[in-house]
């Protein structure tokens, strides 16, 4: 028992963040529990504390929304945090779409869907032009386009609110990461994803590879999410610097060699970094 608890520890502790989000949001709603208020867009802790999805108020900032100084200092802490310590830790640690993909591409795995589709049929670069469409498309209509039809709200706000078109978000993200391309929205369409990349990458804590442990098994890039970010692995030690890392640490839960664990970047002396 403690093997298999320490085999899945950060799954266990990633579910366990993303669940007690959703009953602390749910709480405030229902009865007034007011710990965490609002949704993922735009949220209060204790009443006090302003928290606003960045790339929802540069959407509102593109389409010529005045803002107010709360909502610009949510975003400022929001980015701060992840760009400091969190890289793209919103994604895997947060976001509750990372559940339903993540049980798509578990079923996938264990249907042999993999092994039908060897090559990856659309970009990942997809989603950075779809940040870019979104920005043009607020600047014109005078809207936050991507809010508009963001399955993660959707998602996220049907959990709280009552799930309506949410059980439709939930299901067609579902098949397309089931049946159509492997980790497809997360990893391929998703805006708020790709925002995450690109502040993630300058975060401190980092999966640092041991090409001494390393025994090439490759069992890390089976489960990784976004696997083009472990190159490195059994050529060289370094750390994952790339921002579209989500942290997830699946790699280091099934590495049995011990070569891959979470670290602080630059703490080692001399250490060589790269950044992808």
């Amino acid at each position: 028992m403690k093997r298999l608890l320490d085999k899945y520890r950060f799954l266990i502790a990633r579910r366990f963040t993303q669940v007690s989000i959703m009953i602390l949001y749910v709480l405030a709603n229902i009865y007034g529990i007011n710990f965490l208020m609002g949704n993922l867009s735009s949220s209060l802790i204790l009443g006090t504390i302003p928290l606003s999805d960045p790339y929802a108020v540069i959407q509102m900032l593109f389409a010529g929304a005045v803002l107010s100084f709360d909502v610009l200092l949510g975003a400022f802490l929001i980015t701060a945090f992840y760009m400091i310590i969190g890289g793209r830790a919103f994604c895997s640690w947060v976001c509750p779409v990372n559940i339903i993909t993540d049980t798509a591409n578990f079923l996938r795995a264990k249907l042999g869907l993999n092994l039908i589709q060897k090559k990856q049929p659309a970009s990942r670069n997809m989603r950075y032009w779809v940040i870019a469409i979104s920005l043009v498309i607020s600047f014109f209509m005078g809207i936050a386009a991507f809010e508009l039809i963001s399955p993660i709200s959707m998602v996220h706000r049907g959990i709280i609110f009552g799930l309506g078109f949410g059980w439709a978000a939930i299901f067609v993200i579902f098949l397309f990461d089931l049946f159509v391309l492997k980790n497809g929205w997360c990893g391929h369409i998703c805006p708020l994803g790709g925002f995450h990349s690109l502040i993630g990458k300058f975060s401190l804590i980092r999966v640092h590879h041991d090409a001494e442990n390393c025994t090439s098994c490759m069992k890390c890039k089976e489960v990784c999410p976004e696997d083009q970010v472990l190159h490195m692995i059994s050529k060289t030690s370094i750390p994952v610097l790339s921002g579209e890392c989500t942290n997830c640490a699946r790699c280091i839960e099934v590495c049995d060699d011990d070569a891959l664990n979470f670290s602080i970047k630059n703490l080692k002396k001399g250490e060589k970094n790269e950044v992808i």
